[in-house]
C-alpha cells in the first residue's frame, strides 16, 4: 500500500522537482537519492523491495573514482532509472 498524507506527496513532490532541475543529471540524481533517503527515513515514504533494487542500481551507475568525471552513459543511465523510481513512487 503506497504511502498518504501530505508529508509522502511532498516528497514525491520534491522528488519530482529534483530530477528535473536544470544541471547535470547526475549531481541531480545524487540530490533525488539524498532527498529520497530523509523520506524514507522520516517515514514519509515506505523503500519498497522495487524501489530498493532500483536505488542500488542508481548509484552503481552512478559510482565514481576520485577525479574522475561521469560521462553521457551514467548520465543517461540516471535520468533513465529516475524515471522508473518516479512511477515506483506511487506505491511508496
Amino acid at each position: 500500500m503506497a504511502s498518504v498524507g501530505p508529508a509522502a506527496e511532498a516528497a514525491r513532490a520534491a522528488f519530482r522537482e529534483q530530477m528535473q532541475a536544470k544541471g547535470h543529471a547526475v549531481e541531480n540524481a545524487r540530490a533525488a537519492v539524498a532527498g529520497l533517503d530523509v523520506a524514507f527515513s522520516a517515514g514519509a515514504l515506505v523503500r519498497t523491495p522495487l524501489l530498493g533494487q532500483m536505488l542500488d542500481d542508481l548509484m552503481l551507475a552512478l559510482e565514481q573514482d576520485e577525479g574522475q568525471r561521469l560521462g553521457g552513459k551514467s548520465a543517461e543511465a540516471a535520468r533513465f532509472i529516475l524515471r522508473a523510481i518516479d512511477r515506483e513512487l506511487a506505491n511508496a
